[in-house]
C-alpha cells in the first residue's frame, strides 16, 4: 500500500513541477511550490525520513512560501515573456538530469536491508547508543549527538530563513504603512480650510 501512495505522490510531483516551470503567474507558482513542498514532505515521511520531512515541511513549504509572497508583494506578480527559447539551457537539464538518472542506477534497490548503509554506523548507533550517550531513544541520540553538527546546521537554517521572513514581511509592512500616512496627512491638510 506504501508503495502505491508513493507512486501517486511522486506522479503528482512530476506534474505539479511541469506545471510551475510552464506558469507565467508568480502568485500561482509560489502556491504550487508550497504544495509540491508539502507533497515532498509526505513522501519523506512514508520513506521513514520523518526528520527530514518535518525540515521540509517547515522550510519549503511554510518559510520559502512566505518568503515568495512577501517577495512578491514588492514586485510584479507576472513573468515577462522570454525573448529567446533558450535551446541550448535546455539542452544542458536535460543532459544533467540523464546523468543523474544514470548515477542512481549503481545504487541498491530501496528499502534493501544489505545495503552498504545498513552495515556501517547502523549498528554501532543500535548497540553502543545508550552506553555511549545515556539517550534510551535511538533517534534522539543521533540527531542530538552523532549527527549534533549536522542538525544544529538544520536549524540554524530554520531559524536563518525565519528571520528573514519577518525582516521581509515587516519591512513590506513597514514601507505600507509609512506610504499610507504620508498620503493621510497630505488629504487631511488640503480639508482642513474653512
Amino acid at each position: 500500500m506504501n508503495t502505491f501512495i508513493e507512486i501517486t505522490l511522486f506522479a503528482f510531483m512530476i506534474g505539479i513541477a511541469i506545471h510551475i516551470a510552464q506558469l507565467r503567474s508568480l502568485f500561482a507558482a509560489a502556491m504550487l511550490f508550497g504544495i509540491f513542498s508539502l507533497l515532498s514532505a509526505g513522501m519523506l515521511t512514508l520513506m521513514d525520513a520523518v526528520d527530514v520531512a518535518f525540515t521540509e515541511a517547515a522550510v519549503g513549504a511554510g518559510i520559502s512560501t512566505v518568503l515568495i509572497l512577501g517577495a512578491l508583494s514588492l514586485t510584479t506578480s507576472e513573468e515577462s515573456r522570454p525573448t529567446h527559447h533558450g535551446w541550448s539551457a535546455k539542452i544542458i537539464v536535460i543532459l544533467t538530469g540523464l546523468m543523474l538518472v544514470y548515477g542512481t542506477l549503481d545504487m541498491p534497490d530501496y528499502g534493501d536491508p544489505n545495503a552498504p548503509i545498513h552495515g556501517h554506523v547502523a549498528p554501532h548507533y543500535l548497540q553502543d547508543s545508550f552506553d555511549e550517550i545515556g539517550i534510551p531513544n535511538v533517534v534522539t541520540s543521533v540527531l542530538a549527538s552523532y549527527r549534533g553538527y549536522d542538525t544544529f546546521g538544520e536549524t540554524t537554517v530554520v531559524l536563518a530563513a525565519a528571520v528573514g521572513a519577518i525582516l521581509l514581511l515587516g519591512g513590506a509592512a513597514g514601507a505600507r504603512s509609512r506610504k499610507g500616512g504620508k498620503d493621510g496627512d497630505d488629504s487631511g491638510a488640503g480639508e482642513g480650510g474653512p
